[in-house]
Order: C-alpha cells, then structure tokens, then sequence
C-alpha cells in the first residue's frame, strides 16, 4: 500500500514503547495522535507539498476505551484472494489472513484481517472497516487499522487507532476500499474524525 508501511512503522515504535513505560491510556493514544501529526508534515506525508507546513493537528473522536478490545484471529487455511477496490476505480489483489472475531459495545463483531497478494513476510494485519459515521463523521470510504502479527493469534484491536485513507487528503493516492465482510452496522466513534475534535 503506497505511502502506508511508512506510517504503520512510525506507528508501531510509538505503541512499543508506550507500552513498555506502561503509562496511563490517554496519554499513549495522545502520544500516538501527536505523532501522526508530525508525520502528516514530514517529508513522507501523502498531504501536498506545499500544504504541509501549515497543516493543522488532526480531528478525532474523544479517546473511548470501551474502543479498545481484545480480538481472537482465526486463520484462514488456503490461499484465499480477493479483488479489492480502490478509491481510483482500480482493483487490489489482497490474500484473506483470517477472521478477528470480538466484542464492541456488549455485541459480537467480526472483521476479516487482510493482506497484500504479493507479501511473502508477513508481519502487519491490515484490516480496513466501514461503519455508520461513514459519510458524515467519517470518510465514506471507510477507515483503517493495521495490526502487528502475534504469535499468540490474540490482538489488540483499538479503534482510538483508526485513520482515514490517505486518499483523503490526496486524491492521487489509490487506497483500498473496506468489502462488505468488513462493514460494521454500527458507528463507531473512536480514532480519525471530520471536522473539529471534542475535547478527550
């Protein structure tokens, strides 16, 4: 995915040692949103050129941690590949990697954890969802999270972590489309937002 792996690892060093100096909630995922903020200025940024120095602070929902979940992978067996769409009207090929089976808000949900066809390594679960803040909170593509292979098959699935696409904030970039498998027939208000944040 263009432009992501750089993210997924800024992402995942911050998460790490967050996790590591075991501070309170709210200030890893502050942590965590104050340097997606830089990214978004930084040399690596899907946002223009000339846009990034003066790019505002992100919006997001306030930090839920009933958001935050334990997901149970289950693994596909066989090489299941799927044509996934993308904002540009193009087709990805994405390989199914299983199942994330878990509880939001007092109910059972299930996302499936994708994969790029050609990976051969691979060490992050991409699992992009859709949701009912699509369209008017959220962008109507849906949103993303990525997730770093366990070996325990146990995972952290924490929508105070999803981000938008980075077709939102460059149309050039070809971003895969959520399938219906992964759309939750709930909102969910957690992570990247439109519009101005609430205070958290």
């Amino acid at each position: 995915m263009s432009g992501i792996r750089a993210l997924v690892s800024l992402i995942g060093c911050v998460a790490a040692a967050c996790s590591a100096a075991e501070r309170p909630y709210p200030d890893v995922i502050a942590e965590w949103r104050a340097e997606k903020d830089s990214f978004m200025r930084s040399a690596q940024s899907p946002v223009p050129a000339e846009q990034r120095a003066m790019f505002p602070p992100l919006p997001y929902f306030a930090i839920e941690p009933d958001y935050r979940v334990p997901a149970l992978l289950k693994i596909l067996r066989g090489d299941d590949v799927m044509e996934m769409p993308t904002s540009t009207g193009q087709r990805r090929q994405m390989r199914r990697i299983g199942t994330l089976e878990f509880t939001l808000k007092g109910a059972p949900r299930t996302l499936t954890a994708f994969a790029d066809a050609a990976e051969t390594d691979i060490r992050t679960l991409f699992v992009p969802f859709g949701d009912l803040t699509n369209g008017s909170e959220t962008y109507q593509g849906g949103r993303y999270l990525d997730l770093d292979r366990t070996a325990t098959g146990i995972y952290d699935l924490d929508f105070n972590r999803a981000y938008h696409p980075f077709c939102v904030f460059n149309s050039s970039y070809d971003c895969p489309v959520p399938p219906r498998e992964n759309r939750l027939p709930v909102p969910v208000r957690a992570g990247e937002r439109f519009g101005r944040s609430p205070a958290s």
